[in-house]
């Protein structure tokens, strides 16, 4: 039919995802985009405007898809279980991470390892996924006993260390190293929590 896409528009942004994701952005050419959605250039263009304009899209569908799975983690801690809640926090990265289904590592993580030679949009909307977490840390914390301040740095370190989680998987720590990093932060927590209690 005339005018009408002959292509899901959800799928194919889900492939230019995970091509950007695997190569990043730098590494992408379009011609890899075209292989990975099955869509040539002009369609390409047309539908998701040029390569920068796609890739915002796809670290939005990045930070939509698994910030959700964070925001629904850490409910738990708005309830009085912040332990249980940054537990549940880290295991939606451990098991993306874990996830042979996708690449290893995460979107967001290398876009912002890479801001210094991305333009200011992407890098802008980079900065603002990983905001976005840090203030969702806070939140889960705040009912806690922590002080404001308090409860910033850890809401801070815990979004450092999530971050890390990825990079230390793309350098090809094991699930058990990544795990014990993820205790060795929970103990930290705990030990403020129980100190403040």
């Amino acid at each position: 039919m005339a005018g009408k896409k002959q292509f899901d528009v959800e799928v194919a942004l889900d492939a230019a995802m995970v091509q950007f994701w695997r190569d990043g952005y730098a590494d992408t050419s379009l011609d890899d985009l075209s292989n990975a959605t099955g869509l040539n250039r002009s369609s390409l263009y047309s539908s998701f405007g040029d390569k920068e304009s796609l890739y915002l899209r796809c670290l939005d569908r990045y930070a939509l898809r698994y910030g959700d799975k964070y925001e629904q983690a850490l409910s738990s801690g708005v309830f009085g279980e912040p332990l249980s809640a940054i537990r549940a926090f880290f295991d939606v990265t451990l098991h993306r991470i874990a996830d042979p289904a996708v690449p290893d590592g995460c979107l967001v993580a290398q876009t912002a390892m890479a801001t210094p030679v991305l333009s200011p949009a992407i890098a802008t909307r980079a900065i603002e996924a990983v905001g976005l977490q840090r203030a969702r840390l806070r939140t889960a914390l705040h009912s806690t006993e922590l002080t404001e301040s308090d409860a910033e740095d850890h809401a801070t370190h815990i979004t450092a260390v999530n971050q890390s989680l990825a990079v230390m998987s793309r350098a090809g720590a094991s699930g058990r190293q990544l795990g014990a990093i993820v205790d060795i932060s929970m103990s930290a927590l705990a030990q403020a929590l129980h100190g403040r209690g």
